[in-house]
């Protein structure tokens, strides 16, 4: 992950941080499960206060971007409701197991499209 604070900017680090953070993530630099560096530790590689960047977090924790998980850190958050959180842990775990398996990617998809189309 590459976060640079531009110190002429008008815009206060703290906010640089969040913003690049969500960019990275509509982007998919960074996927739901990637683990962010601690806060000191991003702090120390940019050269601000550890307080800026826990205020980024909690920010971005705030508006569900990214999630603590106790010791273990912090990562980037499955976006949407709990449904669409859900999904995407499913399609995650699918698109893995395709990868394990060496089955082509449009082979997969027709393969989950036609799952779908199985009634229950």
């Amino acid at each position: 992950m590459n976060l640079a604070i531009d110190a002429a900017s008008s815009v206060p680090p703290f906010e640089q941080i969040r913003v690049q953070i969500i960019e990275a993530v509509r982007a998919g630099t960074l996927v739901p499960g990637a683990k962010l560096p601690t806060v000191r530790g991003l702090a120390d590689e940019l050269g601000i206060a550890p307080n800026t960047v826990a205020r980024s977090y909690r920010e971005l924790e705030r508006d569900e971007v990214i999630e603590t998980r106790g010791r273990k850190g912090t990562f980037i958050a499955a976006t949407g409701d709990a449904t669409q959180r859900q999904a995407q842990a499913a399609a995650t775990a699918f698109a893995q197991r395709i990868r394990e398996l060496r089955v082509e990617p449009d082979a997969a998809l027709e393969l989950a499209r036609a799952a779908l189309r199985v009634e229950r």
